[in-house]
């Protein structure tokens, strides 16, 4: 993500939306308790702070029929946004969610969710193929196999794709403890710790 610039509003991430990729319970539960907790906690400390800057949030559901629908407690932190169904790995596959993201004039996705080594991996490559820029918040997706999130993330940065922590991306957008939101944000990097 690039560095914010000292002259861009405080308050603004113009052309920025977060995408919430595939976090449905039964994706959680297949991951190690550990790593599911953490996962939890990281995603909803994003949607929380992509509401309170008022940056769009998109959800998509792997197969909903079968995988069932979003945990709803991270429903519920972005419970009017837009979710899309998909089957395809790729979230930028799914024609009615890339013409949601071209409508609302988005240019740069902040992914969170789940699988790192699949979903995550495709849509961070096919947002950089549909000439999105793309970062991931690093402790916001997992993987059931430690080994393979590392892997994958390392070969997204060598392509082209940010990784950085929630807290860094947020911080980045916030730019100084003066921004209206500061206090904020960080009531909620306490509460979703």
């Amino acid at each position: 993500m690039p560095s914010p610039r000292k002259t861009a509003p405080a308050s603004a991430a113009p052309g920025a939306a977060l995408l919430a990729v595939d976090l449905q319970s039964n994706l959680l539960a297949a991951l190690p308790a550990p790593a599911a907790s953490a996962v939890r906690a990281r995603a909803g400390l994003a949607l929380a702070a992509a509401q309170a800057l008022g940056i769009p949030v998109f959800f998509t559901e792997q197969v909903p029929a079968k995988l069932g629908p979003t945990a709803p407690a991270l429903r519920a932190l972005a419970s009017t946004a837009p979710v899309f169904p998909k089957n395809a790995f790729s979230a930028l596959a799914e024609d009615a969610l890339l013409a949601a993201l071209r409508a609302a004039q988005i240019e740069h996705l902040l992914l969170i969710g789940l699988e790192t080594p699949v979903c995550i991996y495709q849509s961070a490559l096919g947002a950089l193929a549909e000439g999105f820029q793309a970062t991931i918040l690093s402790d916001a997706v997992g993987a059931r196999r430690p080994d393979d999130h590392a892997a994958c993330l390392a070969a997204l940065r060598h392509s082209g794709v940010t990784v950085l922590p929630t807290e860094t991306v947020f911080y980045a957008l916030l730019h100084d403890a003066a921004h209206p939101q500061f206090k904020a944000f960080t009531h909620l990097v306490k509460s979703h710790a």
